[in-house]
């Protein structure tokens, strides 16, 4: 599979910068991967598709306000800094994105907030990720975070370009999300709403948490057609044993296992044993899924609509199957359903 067998024509009134009046009351396109079927339900519907027994895997990371405006020192130059990564909490460095990155140099000073509360300085522009700064603060490493995150916004994605709202801090995230790490929301989650989860519990469907958190590596355009020589960068992922206790019974007993998202996907695939059961994992991930490709756990999957020549979108088509993929985003396209992180989502059964 070459990147431009990914490419398609997306509309751009599609790519929704508002989400859904109620998280559960998204569209819900239904693919059929044996009957090659395509329904048009609604997002509560998917519990139809699932029953006693049947095993959802969330991605429980939480997505933290990486994204801070602040100025150059001495032009005043507006600067927007992306907090990619904590690389040492004691020395408070961290990799990070800058825009515009051309205006930045190795010993530039940034000020962020009103009073210029908190200092950073370049010491290096020469990552693969971007920049690296050294965060100049007196206090405590508490305080420090504190002072981080009051000044963060919600790192909503660049084709959102309104300013932040007050509704994104709590729909630019899932209700289960639990561990804080993530710079991007894992966005097919954000459809479930406390009810739904009710009526998961209440017909015997288990869950298995597992925590990815979510960086760049999700996001970086493929800049290659050879799709084997992309590298993805890596993300920090945790299995734990009840996870895997979950998902290994229900394909003992021949459950469903539905993974809620590609993160979740990623992440039971890269801690499968040989005899194609989850092992328990903490570290990093940079596992890269594309067709064809055969998975060892899911049998069905939930994903949003995803943008062109995306590594969501090959995985989607790496599971869903590369054409009945296409055919599926066609007809997307056609019955205007929302596309990328606050739009409409689709499951592969």
């Amino acid at each position: 599979m070459k990147l431009s067998h990914f490419g398609f024509d997306l509309p751009p009134k599609l790519l929704t910068e508002y989400p859904a009046d109620h998280r559960d009351e998204s569209r819900l396109m239904v693919l059929d991967r044996k009957k090659e079927t395509i329904e048009h339900k609604t997002f509560k519907d998917v519990v139809n598709y699932f029953g006693d027994g049947d095993a959802f895997v969330f991605n429980n990371t939480k997505v933290f306000p990486a994204r801070l405006m602040g100025n150059k020192e001495k032009t005043g130059a507006r600067i927007e800094v992306f907090l990619l990564r904590e690389l040492s909490a004691e020395q408070r460095l961290w990799d990070v994105l800058v825009d515009p990155a051309r205006k930045i140099r190795i010993g530039n000073k940034l000020y962020f907030g009103e009073d210029d509360s908190l200092v950073a300085e370049v010491i290096d522009n020469t990552t693969s990720r971007g920049r690296t700064l050294r965060f100049l603060y007196d206090g405590s490493y508490e305080e420090f975070r504190q002072a981080l995150f009051k000044l963060g916004q919600t790192p909503l994605p660049k084709y959102i370009e309104r300013e932040e709202e007050d509704f994104d801090k709590e729909r630019y995230q899932t209700i289960y999300a639990k561990h804080e790490g993530a710079v991007a929301a894992p966005t097919a989650g954000m459809h479930f709403s406390r009810h739904l989860l009710k009526r998961l519990e209440i017909k015997g469907i288990n869950i298995a948490e597992i925590t990815l958190h979510i960086g760049l590596g999700t996001f970086n355009p493929v800049e290659v057609e050879d799709l084997s020589k992309h590298k993805m960068d890596s993300e920090e992922l945790f299995i734990e044993q009840k996870a895997c206790d979950i998902v290994n019974n229900a394909k003992k007993n021949k459950k469903r296992i539905c993974t809620v998202g590609t993160t979740s996907m990623r992440a039971l695939e890269s801690s499968v044993s040989s005899f194609k059961t989850l092992n328990p994992y903490s570290g990093w991930t940079h596992k890269f899924i594309f067709p064809p490709y055969d998975f060892s756990l899911a049998d069905s999957m939930i994903t949003n609509f995803h943008t062109p020549k995306s590594t969501l979108l090959m995985m989607a088509a790496a599971f869903g199957g590369h054409d009945f993929i296409k055919e599926a985003y066609q007809v997307a396209i056609k019955e205007k359903y929302n596309f990328y992180s606050y739009g409409d989502a689709m499951l592969i059964i």
